[in-house]
Order: C-alpha cells, then structure tokens, then sequence
C-alpha cells in the first residue's frame, strides 16, 4: 500500500516540556492506525500537529505527497483531512440534516460561516447526499430531530456523519468512543468498520484497548512524546515496553 501520511522527525516543545520527540510516523492508504500511549503522551499534541493547529518546531508532516505544514486548518481540510473530536463537535440547535448539510458549504468555502446555511439550504442535490450519510450511519429515522437530544453514541455518528459528507481521505478520530457505554462502544467499533468499507484511512487516538484491538492494522506507542514501539495488534500486546509504559494488565 502506499503510504498517505508521512511523518519525519517531528518535535515540539512547550517552554521546557518536550511535548514530541523526534517523532516518525507513517500511515498507509485504506489502513486503520491507532496511537495510544499514557495521558501526557503527546498523542493529541501529534494530532495537532496534522490538522494545523499546532506547527513542529521540526520536521515534516505530508499528506499525499504534499507538505501539511505552514497552510490553514481549513486548507488541509479541503486537501481530504477531517477530525472527530474527543467531545462531539455539532449544532445542538439545528436537526441532524441541517448538521450534515453544513459541512458540505465549509468544504468548498473554507469556514463555518454563519451564513453557511443559506448557502446550502436551497440545493438538492446537498439535500439527498445528508439524507444517504445519515440513512450510511443508522441516523436517518431522527434526521428531523434536533441533535442536542440525542444520546452519546448517536452524537458520535452525527459527527461522523458531518466527515463523511466531506468525503475525506483521512480521517482522525480523537478517542471515539470516550463516555461511551460497552454497548455504544461496540455499536461505534461497527460503524467505523463499516467506514473502512469506503476505503477511508483513519488515524484513531484510543485508551480502550478493545476498540484499538478491534479496529487496527498498525499501533504505534507513544510515550513522554516518543515512539516506543510499533508493529500490528498482536505484536503490540506482547511488547514489554508497551506493558510497562501503558497496558500494565489493566485494559481488557
């Protein structure tokens, strides 16, 4: 497979905090990538670093061939980068095919305007495509619905929803399933299966080993800012370094 991200010396550093350490990192197209480490890692730090809120100190970040580094966040989202928050990112005061309508105009425009709506709302074909992403992830009986009343897991879809009508090439999801009952956990690790049917690369930030072991191709550790350890779900596991920097016998 060729490779979609590529990573390269990476580091970043807050007053006298080495928040990254020389990170290297490369993600293959179709695959599913997780990073875990303890908190304080640098995990959410590297996410950053991809979707340009944070720039390195040094090193490089390409995506597809293309330098991530020095361009908007907006820009690298309309080069095919969409993020999942850890708290899901929607408009509790529209229904949830207004939610996935939105998303449609910030592609092409470059910001969530606040006149985004009336730029959207009278076009059918943005009208049908929201319909076939909810109808995708289960949510097109409540499309009507506000999005404020809907549980935790169905927000999580929502919010996937909101990325797949942008039909990105990478998608990064920042602990998906945090807060999440066993039953929402395993409802969302199906769906993200479903995604990868689209052949989306996913870069997945994740504590609950059960949703990285079901999900991933490739784990790479991350510890006090440094990769420590990286090979598949198996490899991983039996990995003494990674017992003693994170797992430790208290995930399943």
């Amino acid at each position: 497979m060729a490779t979609l991200l590529d990573v390269q010396g990476v580091n970043k550093t807050f007053g006298g905090l080495k928040a990254l350490d020389d990170v290297n990192l490369k993600v293959e197209e179709g695959s599913v990538h997780a990073i875990i480490g303890p908190n304080g890692a640098g995990k959410s730090t590297l996410l950053n670093c991809f979707v340009g809120r944070l720039k390195p100190d040094t090193g490089t970040v390409m995506f597809a061939g293309k330098s991530l580094l020095g361009i908007l966040p907006h820009q690298i989202n309309q080069a095919g980068v969409a993020r999942v928050f850890q708290t899901p990112e929607i408009f509790a005061d529209l229904t949830l095919h207004e939610n996935v309508m939105i998303p449609t105009f910030a592609k092409t425009d470059g910001a969530f305007r606040i006149n985004a709506w009336q730029a959207v709302s009278g076009r059918k074909d943005v009208h049908e495509r929201a319909d076939a992403i909810l109808q995708d992830v289960g949510l097109y009986e409540k499309r009507n619905d506000h999005s404020g009343s809907l549980s935790r897991g169905d927000k999580r879809r929502l919010e996937l929803a909101m990325c797949l009508v942008q039909d990105p090439k990478l998608l990064l999801l920042d602990e998906p399933t945090a807060g999440m009952s066993r039953a929402d956990t395993n409802n969302t690790i199906d769906l993200l299966k479903k995604i990868g049917e689209r052949g989306i690369t996913k870069i997945i930030i994740e504590h609950d080993m059960h949703v990285v072991f079901s999900l991933a191709d490739k784990v790479s550790v991350l510890a006090r800012g440094h990769v420590i350890a990286e090979g598949s779900p198996d490899e991983i596991k039996g990995d003494a370094r990674v017992q003693e920097a994170y797992l430790g016998g208290t995930h399943p």
